[in-house]
């Protein structure tokens, strides 16, 4: 079973490899499974991939080793330096990919870093997509992820039977583009947040009925996919992470080369929560900021 760029993909003779079984990595590498692809996933600790195990994942001991068993390598893991050296480091994925062999790293992490290891790929005769996702644990979970492709169109194109399983994929354009748009998708989903956030508290200071109040105006311009989502748990102080308040500090900070006061805020308040203790909690969180300010418990 091989079939390196540009041989088609199929379940039957592509070998898939996987780091990054956390929340959402391990939804998203269930849905290719259960496609029917031979899947090898890596993980420090081993003993987390049992479950992947049951559902016919192999393991490897290594990302070298990982790659050298594999077509397509799928990162999903917590930052860009976790990335770097997943796969540029001396025994990394890059050492081990045969050529032809394409690496995709869906990870929230720097443009500047995409680009650095599409054009390391190509040395290699290998090739290098950014696919960053939006959509969280219910996204991956349903196999209903935004997926926001930076590489060749090509090779987006010729990933397309496996990533299907995952999510919707939009090519935005060559490396780097794919982590671009995630940025401008956390912009949004943030300054979305802080506005749900004091509209809430708005309301509850008002004396109003805050999940009535969600009703009457989700169907009107204040309505959003992030009311949606959020909404209910905000109001029922639910922060079970569906995406960590420490990974949007992290992701908004790679806005910060551009003049963006509002993002700038965003992150300053999710920062609040970190300050607090709470990064591990979800980013809907930062709700609890704005009723701290406003002396709410």
């Amino acid at each position: 079973m091989e079939t390196p760029y540009p041989k088609l993909i199929t379940p039957s003779k592509t070998r898939i490899g996987w780091i990054g079984i956390g929340i959402m990595g391990s939804a998203m590498v269930s849905h290719i499974i259960a496609a029917g692809y031979s899947v090898t996933v890596y993980a420090r600790d081993l003993r987390r991939s049992k479950d992947l195990q049951t559902k016919g994942a192999r393991t490897a001991n290594s990302p070298k080793e990982l790659a050298e068993m594999s077509d397509v390598v799928f990162t999903m893991v917590r930052n860009s330096n976790d990335v770097r050296s997943l796969l540029l480091g001396d025994e990394g994925i890059l050492s081990g990919l045969k050529p032809g062999g394409v690496t995709v790293d869906m990870t929230s992490s720097k443009p500047e870093l995409a680009r650095e290891i599409y054009a390391e790929a190509r040395r290699r005769d290998c090739w290098a997509v950014d696919a960053p996702v939006s959509g969280g644990d219910a996204g991956a979970r349903e196999g209903t992820l935004a997926i926001f492709a930076g590489g060749d169109s090509e090779i987006v194109e010729w990933l397309s039977p496996v990533m299907k399983n995952m999510g919707t994929v939009t090519y935005m354009g060559g490396a780097g583009s794919g982590q671009s748009c995630k940025i401008g998708n956390q912009i949004c989903v943030a300054s979305n947040l802080v506005g749900l956030s004091e509209g809430i508290v708005f309301a509850e200071k008002a004396g109003l009925d805050p999940v009535k109040w969600l009703e009457s105006v989700k169907d009107g311009a204040a309505g959003s996919a992030v009311m949606r989502l959020f909404g209910e748990m905000m109001v029922n102080r639910d922060y079970k992470a569906t995406g960590f308040a420490e990974y949007m500090v992290k992701d908004l900070g790679m806005a910060m080369e551009v003049a963006m006061p509002g993002a700038g805020l965003s992150k300053q308040l999710v920062s609040g929560m970190v300050a607090n203790g709470d990064g591990k909690l979800g980013i809907q969180g930062v709700i609890s900021v704005i009723r701290r300010l406003n002396g709410i418990s």
